[in-house]
């Protein structure tokens, strides 16, 4: 899959290090090449959650029929 910078994605596993789950929305804030991004997760207030870069086959595009979830951390 094919990323670009603004894209919405979602996380598709867990990263217990990052404290982020499988179903986490982000947004690309770079691209290194088709493999690996740059992705930035934000609370609902907007303060950031955690940069970083995450290969591309832990992401999947956002869709419309996608629903937002709540959970805290």
């Amino acid at each position: 899959m094919s990323f670009r910078e603004h894209d919405t994605v979602i996380l598709t596993v867990d990263r217990p290090a990052e404290r982020l789950r499988s179903g986490d929305i982000g947004t690309v804030v770079y691209v290194y090449d088709a493999a690996e991004v740059e992705v930035e997760f934000l609370t609902v207030g907007g303060d950031p959650r955690a940069v970083l870069p995450l290969p591309a086959d832990q992401l999947r595009p956002a869709s419309a029929s996608d629903v937002r979830t709540a959970r805290s951390v």
